[in-house]
Formats: structure tokens, C-alpha cells, sequence
């Protein structure tokens, strides 16, 4: 194969792996077809077949490709501090070591122009064949994060740290797939001139109360029984009336209706 030749397959191989990238992003892994996958790269299915061999394998391709390196670097990271602090480490800092390394890869060029809406959409993705992927080949790492954060939160059950990281987890995920990491920023840093210490230490506060926050106490269990008794009445009184274009107006008007609601303000 002379040089111009091997020039060209790793071009096409490069687009299709950039345009797969993008293509998951924006519809995820069940949307997206060996069809788009091409006509974006300017490629046919020999191309593919070719270099990959079916679309399953140019997708574990791109993840081990974008997720590879993080992982390995997040494990090094938290190696490194349950060796410097062997003390034990807060909540906030396991999550800080899950997210600076992806914050730094996202500013370079390797990582590519789209990296945390990636890393957003792989884990937030509900295909069959990602949550298997990730299974197969990021276990240990989940593993010891896990045990990271239960050392750092030894009070709370096993099943509920794992039901509130996956609260937390979801949440972020959903947030960067849908977002331009920019976008993100410039809500974080509310127009003021923050480093990114700063920044992530405000994005890891929004996170944090999911994992430390009191879980169902009576005091909240309480609040929620008064809000659905208000809800039942309200909904039963509003059963035989007719719609009204304003229904804020219409409450104002309500004798019977709590009067935070008539003043259109919150509940104290």
C-alpha cells in the first residue's frame, strides 16, 4: 500500500469515528445507523466493514478511545490521594478526583471539541449495548469509587449510597449531553471572572447535597402529606368548574383557595 493510500484509510477512519462521536451525541447509540454514520463521513459501508467490521465495534472503538485515558487518570488520582490522606477523604473530594480529570482532557485537543457532552451522553445513554459496555470494561473503576465514597459516607446503607450516586450521576449526565460544557460555564460562574478551582468547586456543591441531604425525615414526609392533601382538595374543587383563560385570576378570586395561592407567591 503506497503512502497516499495509507494517508487516505486513516482519514476515512478518523471521520468515522468523528462522526459516530457527534452522531451519539446528538441522538444517542439506538438512533443512530451505519447510514448516517457514513453519509456524515463522506464514507461507504465497505469503509466501515473495512476498518471496523460492524457498527458495535466502531463505537467500543470511540469509547475506549474517549474513556480509556480518563479512567485510568481518575484511578490514579484517587490512588494518589487515599495515599496522601489516609485519614479519609469527604464526599465533595471523591467527587472532585471523578470530575477534574475530565475537566482537564476537555480543554485539550486529544479529547476532542465535544468531550463532557460526550461523557454526558455515554452515561446518561439507556441502550442495552452502552450500559453493557461500560459493565464489561469500567467495573473496577466503579468499584473503587464506590468503596471511596462509602468510606466517606459510612453512615448511609449500601443500596441508598448507590441509589444516590446514581441520582447524582443522572443528573450531571443529563445536564453536560444536552449543554455546550461553555453554555454550562457561563451559568456556573453567574458573569464573574472564577478559576477553575472555583468552578468546580460550585459544580461539585450543586451535586453534593444529592449524596448528603437528609432521605425521607419526618419533617419532609410531612410537608409532602400536607401538599397532597392540598392537592386532593384543590383538585376536587376544581372537578366541575370550568377552565378560565387565567387560572392564576381565577384563584385570586377564590375565597376558598390558600391564600399564598390568591397572593400568586410560594408556600412559606
Amino acid at each position: 500500500m503506497s503512502k497516499t493510500q495509507r494517508t487516505g484509510h486513516r482519514d476515512t477512519r478518523k471521520r468515522l469515528l468523528e462522526a459516530t462521536e457527534w452522531l451519539f451525541i446528538e441522538s444517542g447509540y439506538e438512533a443512530m445507523s451505519l447510514r448516517h454514520i457514513t453519509t456524515r463521513a463522506g464514507a461507504n459501508l465497505a469503509a466501515v466493514n473495512y476498518h471496523f467490521g460492524s457498527k458495535e465495534a466502531l463505537v467500543q472503538e470511540l469509547l475506549s478511545q474517549r474513556l480509556d485515558r480518563l479512567n485510568r487518570e481518575r484511578l490514579q488520582l484517587l490512588s494518589a490521594c487515599e495515599q496522601q490522606y489516609p485519614e479519609g477523604l469527604g464526599a465533595a473530594a471523591v467527587l472532585g478526583m471523578m470530575f477534574i480529570p475530565a475537566f482537564r482532557l476537555s480543554h485539550g485537543s486529544a479529547a476532542g471539541p465535544a468531550f463532557m457532552r460526550l461523557l454526558g451522553r455515554v452515561y446518561s445513554d439507556p441502550s442495552p449495548f452502552i450500559r453493557s459496555y461500560l459493565q464489561a470494561h469500567y467495573r473496577p473503576i466503579s468499584g473503587r469509587f464506590f468503596e471511596a465514597f462509602s468510606r466517606a459516607l459510612p453512615m448511609l446503607p449500601r443500596q441508598e449510597l448507590g441509589l444516590r450516586l446514581h441520582f447524582a450521576l443522572k443528573a450531571l449526565s443529563g445536564m453536560l449531553a444536552g449543554e455546550d460544557m461553555q453554555q454550562l460555564i457561563t451559568s456556573i460562574n453567574k458573569g464573574e471572572s472564577i478559576n477553575d478551582a472555583e468552578l468546580l468547586a460550585r459544580l461539585i456543591s450543586l451535586l453534593s447535597p444529592i449524596l448528603t441531604a437528609p432521605f425521607g425525615t419526618p419533617a419532609q414526609v410531612h410537608v409532602i402529606e400536607q401538599l397532597l392533601k392540598l392537592d386532593s382538595a384543590t383538585a376536587i374543587a376544581n372537578t366541575n368548574t370550568e377552565p378560565s383563560a387565567d387560572p392564576a385570576q381565577e384563584l385570586h378570586g377564590d375565597p376558598t383557595a390558600p391564600q399564598w395561592m390568591r397572593e400568586g407567591r410560594l408556600a412559606s
